[in-house]
């Protein structure tokens, strides 16, 4: 198998100066919601490429891809140029556990997420099986402003569809709002917050709980979790956390 594949940008949208998706028309393998794969641009002669999870559904006709800009970085300054028709290559073979498979029986979903990290959420959220599986769906977004609360049409459409059934809490930790939480998601976590706004108990005896996002939030939110008598995930050893964690 080719370990890249080209493909074309259909769009570029730009949530702000650092946060963007790419829409691109690519051929790959089938993939499960959550999971990720490789861009790559060939740059001064070689190809430079990192993974990226996929914002789009199984079956979509077309690849979404939610990314920040890290200006000293190599590749997504690059990617964050790329207009509609530009070639940039896929690696075609998906990966990840960050999936539902990988969840057990549980009777509500909480899905947490920081910055980015909220892509393969949101994939998840587009398909059937979490609203076939569990009682309760809450999805958590935590951003450093309002402005990169991305998505929201996407999350409205979902709470539009399963009103009953799905919570979205978002959380700001760089400015006051009068509408999202304040702070870190693990601080929503421990002092209750977090299911106070969800209506919603983290009961280690109906929730799973999925993160995903940069390091000290994932690690500082299974600390909290862990306080609440959660613990992870593992084939061998079934909890009630799954991990993913950004850069």
């Amino acid at each position: 198998m080719a370990q890249w594949i080209e493909g074309s940008v259909v769009e570029r949208i730009d949530w702000s100066d650092r946060l963007h998706s790419l829409r691109v028309a690519a051929t790959i393998e089938p993939f499960r919601a959550g999971q990720f794969t490789k861009l790559g641009l060939e740059i001064n002669g070689e190809i430079v490429g990192r993974p990226y999870s996929i914002v789009s559904a199984p079956g979509e006709p077309v690849l979404e891809f939610y990314f920040s800009t890290v200006p000293e970085g190599p590749l997504s300054p690059r990617l964050s140029q790329l207009k509609a028709g530009d070639a940039v290559l896929v690696a075609p073979k998906p990966n990840g556990f960050l999936v539902l498979d990988e969840v057990p029986p549980a009777i509500h979903l909480w899905l947490l997420a920081t910055g980015t990290g909220i892509g393969p959420f949101l994939s998840i959220l587009k398909t059937a099986e979490p609203w076939q599986r569990f009682q309760r769906v809450v999805l958590v977004h935590a951003a450093r402003t309002a402005a990169e609360l991305s998505y929201r049409r996407a999350i409205a459409r979902v709470l539009e569809a399963e009103p009953k059934r799905f919570a979205y809490v978002p959380v700001i930790s760089r400015e006051e709002t009068d509408y999202a939480l304040a702070g870190r998601i693990p601080q929503a976590v421990a002092d209750g917050r977090l299911e106070a706004r969800a209506h919603l108990q983290l009961d280690a005896a109906l929730a799973h709980v999925m993160l995903c996002g940069n390091p000290a939030m994932v690690e500082d939110a299974t600390a909290a979790l862990a306080a609440r008598g959660l613990r992870k995930h593992r084939r061998k050893e079934p909890g009630q956390i799954s991990v993913e964690t950004y850069w």
